[in-house]
């Protein structure tokens, strides 16, 4: 009797084992003939064009973009969200630029190109008590103390060692780019002046910074497609549309196309979208959203996360910077967060019998998860998580002109957006849940 039960137990495992590599095999071939390189191409060659300069947050270019997007969204036939007239989700922020800023330490004026300022309305300094002096001297990360100083909520003079000469151009450059904040965050603000020099003993200074502001409209785009049984439960997947616009020229070329970042990744969500629709079987609502102003603080998420109820997310699949093979080379990816709830295990399980393999950020020091769109939503319990091929440590064309759709690798992108679709089928079908992250507090 125990040989038969044995048996019976083995027979059972096989045939349980066959039927899971049927499925898998199912549905690898739907995700390759429903997924087509051609269509991936021509999106992120659109995103990615001269055409749109860049996409830079307010201007013609990313307006160029968002009608692309729209178009896309309208031929699939995805349904606006919840109390949008259409695929836009619109919003206002406030955009401060600095019209004059004159700093003075021990009587002696700084020279402009060695301040730097972020603040959201004009102030005057004339004494020491009105800020307090924080010295990053060589020994200390600039980095770190960059970021103390932002969530300091206090007036702050920065003094920086002119050892971090290079890292300062970064914040002087973002500075002169201006502010944008909520206008509900307007309110109680506080000033950061940044000096690059050594100052050993400071024993006075004065600050005159007058700012101009102005409100100005953003738009995430976004839509859905209904769930067939469990409609008040979301999966969302999403991306950010926007770039850096236009820099200073290398050659003959200012225009930051932004191919991998993020056209490859809103691209990866335009043609989930297609995909999903024409699958028409999503027991949950799938929400398709392409982000925007991430590149200046992850605004738009930001704004998306107060339009949802955290509890009926179950989970956020955000992809950025798929372009290229990661560290492990081709069919593969990281998961930043991998280890604040079980979403890349439940991943990884729907992918058994294929090649591809999810693996945890491998960059820790990076600090991925805090800056892509997914923490908006993680901060809120949402198992949110995002998605990425990117050698970030060593990506030479990041954030610069030479991030254009030449530098791809086509079927990487191909291969990591049906890797998705298929991880995501037992989360989208309604049969598994992620577990919750904890709520962030940064």
């Amino acid at each position: 009797m125990a040989v038969d039960q044995s048996q019976t137990i083995m027979k059972k495992l096989f045939t349980l084992a066959v039927f899971t590599a049927i499925s898998v095999y199912t549905y690898a071939q739907d995700v390759n003939k429903l997924i087509r390189q051609e269509d991936v191409t021509r999106i992120i060659s659109t995103l990615a064009s001269d055409d749109m300069q860049g996409r830079a947050t307010f201007t013609p270019g990313i307006e160029k973009a968002a009608k692309f997007i729209e178009l896309e969204y309208k031929q699939i036939g995805l349904q606006p969200m919840k109390g949008d007239d259409g695929y836009r989700q619109n919003f206002t922020m406030v955009k401060t630029m600095t019209s004059k800023l004159d700093v003075t330490i021990n009587g002696t004026a700084i020279a402009q190109e060695n301040v730097a300022v972020s603040g959201s309305s004009s102030f005057t300094w004339n004494h020491l008590a009105d800020a307090e002096i924080m010295k990053v001297t060589p020994d200390k990360d600039l980095r770190a103390a960059y970021i103390s100083a932002l969530q300091s909520n206090k007036n702050m003079l920065v003094l920086i060692d002119p050892k971090f000469s290079d890292m300062f151009k970064r914040v002087r450059g973002r500075s002169l780019g201006g502010s944008v904040t909520f206008k509900t965050e307007q309110k109680d603000s506080h000033a950061l002046v940044f000096v690059l020099g050594a100052y050993d003993d400071v024993k006075s200074f004065t600050v005159n910074c007058e700012v101009k502001s102005q409100e100005l409209p953003l738009f995430n785009i976004a839509g859905i497609i209904p769930g067939k049984t469990k409609p008040d439960e979301y999966v969302i997947f999403s991306g950010h549309y926007d770039h850096l616009g236009i820099l200073k020229p290398v050659g003959q070329d200012s225009i930051a196309n932004g191919a991998d970042d993020d056209a490859s990744g809103t691209t990866a969500v335009i043609t989930l979208a297609r995909y999903f629709k024409k699958l028409h079987n999503n027991a949950r609502t799938l929400i398709f959203v392409a982000f925007t102003a991430e590149e200046i603080g992850e605004h738009g998420s930001q704004y998306f996360a107060k339009t949802v109820e955290p509890d009926k997310v179950m989970a956020m699949f955000n992809i950025e910077m798929i372009g290229k093979p990661s560290k492990w080379g081709q069919n593969s990816a990281f998961i930043t967060g991998f280890e604040r709830s079980d979403f890349g295990k439940i991943l990884q399980k729907n992918l058994e019998g294929t090649t591809f393999k999810f693996y945890p950020d491998p960059y820790p020091s990076q600090d991925l998860f805090y800056r892509s769109d997914n923490a908006s939503l993680a901060r809120v319990g949402v198992p949110a998580h995002t998605i990425s091929t990117d050698q970030i440590d060593v990506d030479k064309l990041y954030h610069t002109v030479g991030d254009e759709v030449s530098t791809l690798d086509m079927a990487n992108i191909t291969s990591a957006i049906r890797a998705i679709a298929l991880s995501s089928r037992t989360i989208v079908n309604g049969t598994d849940t992620p577990t919750r992250v904890p709520k962030l507090e940064r």
